[in-house]
């Protein structure tokens, strides 16, 4: 009777878990409001975390929208040659890269590159107890740590998925053009006219929010980590995996959303 009663109370715990999972991103996000607002900018925490975020991750971003770019074209004119509409892969291949393909798979790649490491890093300073030594020196861990990681990733995130934007229709081009011999007039004809900038808007406001998501999750894991090593894996693990499905859950919303105030139909 007690295991029954167990199992029926299962739903309920998970949903009480996930409440207050979301109320200890909700109070770390409040104390980074807070800190970005009344603190002092960490500008040398802020380089260094740029050039780990941003240049770190480059080669990753680019060979992720560069394959992407070339493996999406290949798809799209092996369907659209049997309708006979072939030379219009570059438009189709420049909207989904800058509205879905670019900033999601860009999203992911930082994930899975920068989330570990930001949960890692600082779950380690938790069990070593160094968070504990900046609070007895008078700072605060979330201006030391969490801020300048933030301010890092806005940075870093919609150049990245330019990036990821222009070596994916590079990559097509020359897949379109070399292997399917579409003349690059037309594919870049199609490119310009249906691509404008409200596409690009799009990708670069999800590359907002994802990084946002990245920032706040992978650091929370890592100010929760404890048990030594075993903690500072599992909290490595969650974020990569929880920022992974947030951005994933987050992006239909955002799509829904942005394709509202800047629906498809007005870039083609």
């Amino acid at each position: 009777m007690n295991a029954r009663f167990g199992l029926l109370g299962l739903p309920g715990r998970a949903l009480l878990n996930f409440l207050a999972y979301l109320g200890q991103l909700g109070q770390l996000s409040a104390d980074l409001s807070h800190s970005i607002f009344r603190g002092s900018l960490r500008l040398r925490q802020m380089a260094e975390q740029l050039v780990g975020i941003g240049y770190g991750s480059q080669a990753v971003v680019v060979v992720t929208g560069a394959f992407t770019g070339a493996v999406f074209t290949a798809q799209s004119y092996f369907k659209f040659k049997d309708f006979g509409i072939e030379t219009t892969i570059g438009g189709i291949v420049s909207v989904s890269l800058c509205r879905e393909l670019a900033p999601v798979l860009a999203g992911l790649m930082v994930t899975g590159r920068v989330g570990a490491a930001m949960a890692a890093e600082i779950g380690t300073m938790k069990v070593n107890e160094e968070i504990d030594a900046l609070r007895v020196m008078g700072v605060h861990p979330v201006d030391y740590l969490v801020q300048p990681r933030f301010f890092a990733m806005l940075l870093s995130m919609p150049l990245l998925i330019a990036e990821s934007i222009v070596f994916g229709l590079a990559a097509s081009a020359i897949v379109a053009t070399g292997v399917f011999e579409i003349p690059f007039a037309w594919f870049w004809t199609h490119v310009v006219d249906h691509t404008n900038h409200t596409d690009l808007i799009f990708g670069m406001s999800k590359g907002f929010v994802f990084g946002i998501l990245i920032v706040i999750i992978s650091c929370h894991q890592g100010l929760a980590a404890s048990n030594g090593a075993v903690g500072v894996g599992l909290g490595t693990t969650r974020a990569v995996v929880f920022s992974s499905l947030a951005l994933l859950i987050v992006n239909f919303f955002l799509t829904m959303l942005l394709n509202f105030f800047f629906p498809l139909g007005n870039a083609l």
